[in-house]
């Protein structure tokens, strides 16, 4: 009776060994740049130079093909980060602090380039480069809760206490995110409706609604990567005493 229990959480306990990941990642680093590196060529050369010009926007429509991507990866970096969050302070697990550390510098980077993105694509639109919107109001909040994260990581000495204080903020920063989805169905905004729902076929056409998908799936595959390089920099830095980390230094020197 005690043997099965220990085989179901043995998947769990080797994601949370620091050792375990960092061998994992090295087979896995390789693929997933040659798989970036393609999807954001394609993705990219499609959509900028094949990709119909919109019939009200123009090729102005064309900043989606960053634009939606960044901002999907914005939402879903928060997730992860809570997500990480919340089981390094219920399992006490140290790798999924790590990965906090090293998700909130990059889901900052991203929802800057969201906000700067639609910017950019409001300027021509709405004849203005910012609004006080219910969508963008609620991602400078996003991305002030980032910032925050990465501010409480950095405000303790005790590395314990900052792992404890970030990863709370970002599972209350987490009651943000439903705002920011549903912002454009709650009030009347001038930021346009979701153009990809789960329970609806895209608005848009095919010729660019398949560039935009292979963005999406480019800028993932992006995230996962640096996301990955990150979590190898926490790992040596926080292992470098551990004996497999003076062996993995032997065998580069």
């Amino acid at each position: 009776m005690s043997k099965a229990p220990t085989r179901k959480w043995t998947w769990f306990h080797r994601f949370g060994s620091p050792k375990w990941f960092y061998h994992f990642s090295s087979g896995l680093l390789p693929w997933l740049w040659l798989a970036v590196a393609l999807c954001l060529v394609a993705g990219l050369v499609w959509g900028l130079a094949f990709a119909p010009a919109d019939a009200k926007q123009g090729n102005s429509f064309r900043i989606i093909y960053i634009h939606v991507p960044t901002s999907f990866l914005a939402l879903a970096g928060y997730y992860l980060m809570a997500l990480a969050g919340a089981v390094g302070l219920v399992w006490r697990i140290k790798l999924a602090m790590w990965v906090l550390r090293a998700a909130a510098p990059l889901g900052a980077v991203l929802t800057f380039i969201s906000l700067f993105s639609g910017a950019i694509w409001g300027k021509p639109t709405w004849g203005t480069w910012w609004v006080w919107d219910a969508r963008i109001t609620s991602m400078l909040i996003l991305f002030f809760l980032y910032l925050g994260v990465i501010a409480l990581q950095q405000a303790f000495q005790n590395e314990e206490g900052a792992n404890r204080a970030s990863a709370v903020l970002a599972l209350v920063g987490m009651v943000n995110i439903p705002i920011i989805y549903k912002s454009v169905d709650w009030w009347n905004t001038l930021h346009q409706p979701a153009t990809i729902k789960m329970t609806e076929a895209p608005s848009m056409h095919p010729d660019m609604w398949h560039p935009l998908l292979l963005m999406i799936v480019a800028f993932y595959l992006f995230y996962a990567l640096v996301l990955i390089l990150n979590l190898r920099c926490e790992i040596l830095r926080h292992e470098s005493r551990s004996q497999w980390v003076r062996e993995l230094c032997k065998s580069r020197s």
